[in-house]
């Protein structure tokens, strides 16, 4: 019987690939505050401009670097396991799947993004990186991604999910890191925050305009801002996970996949997982692909399309995406990297294109499902 398949590092995908070359129809661009879109110069303050071309790229694919796959090779590709044990604690026909990304550094998907963001900035002559995280995932993976390539890094970690969850501020310090709360005094827009919400739990909205604001206010132009998801370069980085997994799935045999679940705050994991078999979707493939999103931060399932700032202090262009508003501050829920009151442009569209099934799950009901899955599983 067999349990998962590993794939050899030789069989690991080369390129990317970008979702937006096959979308029936395009994303709109991002706008400034003028309402004009934005031109990809214009966003040169922030990222460095070879990150920039992956954003704004119409290719299907993109080759990945050979620096990147020779740390990627650390532990991708990544297991795809055969769930026996909670086939039969669920006492269904179904065959499930699922993807280990747990075997990275960071113990998540995201040094998927996080190594190619940190070497493409390392080439561009920046020399620090500053970001934002909820849980502590991308915080840590981000830290992680500098260590191998000379960068500092400073991460402003949601406030509630800092206190609840030292370990991976302790992460994030061994790879280098510095992390701070926030809403945080090291920033205006932290200061404002504070001064109005003293008690403030804070959110990836108010963290990432912390971020932003120390990134652009570096006179030497050396340091930069990377986000772990919501763009489209960061979409492109982690379909790695879906391109492996459709190898694996040919491997246990199967012919063809009925579903695609995946977590989805951001979209980073989501978009991972199920953007190479989105294409297969609109190619005429049966296969429902259903986001799940926390109910009480329900961007996908109950929030609004439109365009909205990605960040409470009006730091970012706007995106078009589903949101629940750029000020909307959730409760101080344990999943502190599903708090994000906007859905990734990409993940978005393909909301609007008819081709996905969102659907948004209590806390305690996911808590009751993971502990079945622990118990028949790991």
């Amino acid at each position: 019987m067999m349990t998962k398949v590993q794939l050899q590092e030789h069989e690991m995908p080369r390129s990317w690939y970008n979702l937006a070359a096959d979308l029936p129809n395009p994303v709109p661009p991002p706008l400034g505050g003028d309402g004009q879109p934005i031109k990809p110069e214009q966003l040169a303050a922030v990222f460095p401009m070879n990150l920039i071309e992956q954003e704004v790229s119409g290719e299907r694919w993109i080759d990945i670097p050979q620096e990147v796959l020779e740390i990627l090779y650390r532990w991708r590709p990544s297991p795809l396991h055969r769930a026996y044990g909670l086939e039969k604690a669920l006492k269904t026909p179904a065959r499930i799947y699922y993807k280990n990304e747990g075997v990275s550094p960071a113990g998540s998907h995201k040094p998927n993004t996080a190594v190619p963001q940190a070497y493409y900035n390392k080439i561009a002559g920046i020399e620090k990186l500053t970001t934002e995280t909820g849980a502590g995932q991308w915080g840590s993976a981000l830290s992680f991604a500098c260590s191998q390539f000379g960068l500092e890094c400073k991460v402003f970690m949601v406030r509630s999910s800092y206190e609840h969850k030292p370990y991976r501020k302790h992460l994030m310090q061994t790879w280098g890191g510095k992390c701070v709360p926030s809403p945080s005094t090291q920033t205006k827009a932290g200061r404002d925050i504070l001064a109005a919400h003293p008690d403030s739990p804070g959110s990836l909205g108010i963290a990432i305009s912390e971020a932003v604001e120390e990134a652009v206010s570096d006179p030497s132009g050396k340091t930069k801002y990377a986000l772990g998801s919501v763009l489209n370069h960061v979409m492109l980085h982690q379909t790695l996970i879906g391109l492996e997994a459709k190898k694996q799935l040919a491997i246990f045999g199967e012919k063809k996949v009925d579903q695609i679940i995946a977590c989805a705050g951001g979209g980073s994991n989501f978009a991972g997982l199920s953007f190479p078999f989105l294409a297969d979707k609109m190619a005429g493939a049966d296969i429902e692909i259903i986001p799940v999103e926390p109910s009480s931060c329900p961007s996908l399932t109950r929030g609004k399309y439109s365009y909205d700032l990605g960040d409470v202090a009006g730091m970012t262009p706007y995106l078009p995406m589903y949101t629940l508003g750029h000020s909307f501050i959730p409760h101080a829920m344990h999943a502190g990297g599903l708090r994000y009151h906007g859905m990734a442009p990409l993940v978005s569209q393909a909301l609007r294109e008819g081709l996905l099934n969102p659907s948004a799950v209590p806390q305690l009901e996911c808590f009751k499902a993971a502990v079945l899955f622990a118990r028949s599983e790991y």
